[in-house]
């Protein structure tokens, strides 16, 4: 069985005593390949790819059309049925190019377009710029929509920069913000137990599942509950790791696990992704793009009864 955990051990146990200063022993978890494992659904041999969602990914701008196919391609190995990508108009070849199998929406087609009830789960953020027109289509998406969301990058820099559209994320939504972007949206600080009690909180008043991007990555649930991850390592410190994270919650989200699941499945998925391929290609020479070419290895070790 491969079990690969790059992860410093003595980073775990300095992060559990830190949560242990936060909340009951009961209620933090060390996730581990068993775990995961138990978490995951049988696909029926009978199914079809309406049977595993229909996923929006609201990424990309100009210049930025990398992270839009990083995090689409991410989606596509994890499992989704159909994936639909909102872009701008620029971007349109670039993604239709490098991800075939994605559909493409244009981000004017988008604004105009109001019934967003075809989608079972919304992504937005990789690539995605913070000026007025992504600001008025991120509104948009808010407003408008029921399903579940995963929220990455620029989309939380914008909510960050308008307060008020914290309360209109959908219920069952997970956000991922590294520590500057945390901090954009509660209190600047070097102090990582104050930066995860800040995290804690905003799950518990939000209602949301937060991932704290880190070494390790720690999971908060709305309930006040976390999660430790024991995947990943210093090679996945690079440019478009996050935009990956993002399609791979994204996927999850939109066959119809929970949003404590998905965070929880794919931080770790995304870990050990990143650990293979930093045993063959090292931390150091390792891209983001090759993260998300070990996926299937890592679907195929974790899906092995």
């Amino acid at each position: 069985m491969y079990n690969c955990q790059m992860t410093d051990q003595a980073y775990i146990e300095e992060t559990r005593r830190m949560l242990e200063s936060l909340l009951p022993a009961e209620r933090i978890r060390t996730v581990d390949q068993d775990y995961i494992r138990g978490l995951l659904k049988r696909r029926n041999p009978r199914a079809h790819k309406g049977c595993f969602g229909h996923a929006l990914l609201y990424a990309g701008s100009h210049g930025m059309a990398g992270a839009a196919v990083l995090s689409a391609r991410a989606c596509l190995r994890s499992g989704v049925g159909l994936l639909t990508v909102c872009t701008p108009p620029v971007n349109n070849d670039i993604i239709q190019i490098s991800v075939p199998e994605a559909m493409v929406l244009q981000t004017d087609e988008m604004y105009a377009y109001s019934d967003l009830s075809r989608y079972s789960a919304v992504g937005a953020g990789p690539g995605l710029g913070k000026g007025e027109s992504q600001t008025a289509i991120l509104d948009k998406l808010l407003k408008s929509i029921s399903c579940p969301m995963v929220l990455d990058a620029d989309a939380l820099n914008i909510i960050s920069q308008n307060c008020h559209m914290l309360d209109y994320i959908p219920s069952g939504s997970v956000i991922t913000p590294h520590p500057g972007e945390l901090a954009r949206l509660t209190e600047k600080t070097d102090d990582f137990a104050r930066m995860t009690s800040n995290a804690i909180g905003l799950a518990c008043r939000k209602g949301l599942t937060l991932v704290v991007k880190g070494a390790p990555t720690v999971t908060v649930l709305p309930d006040r509950k976390a999660y430790i991850n024991t995947t990943g390592n210093a090679g996945m410190a690079t440019g478009g790791s996050g935009d990956v994270l993002t399609g791979i919650v994204l996927a999850l989200l939109a066959q119809g696990y929970s949003a404590e699941d998905s965070a929880i499945i794919a931080v770790y998925l995304h870990g050990l992704a990143g650990d293979m391929a930093a045993a063959s290609l090292s931390q150091t020479a390792m891209t983001s793009a090759d993260i998300i070419s070990y996926l299937p290895k890592v679907w195929l070790n974790i899906e092995k009864v």
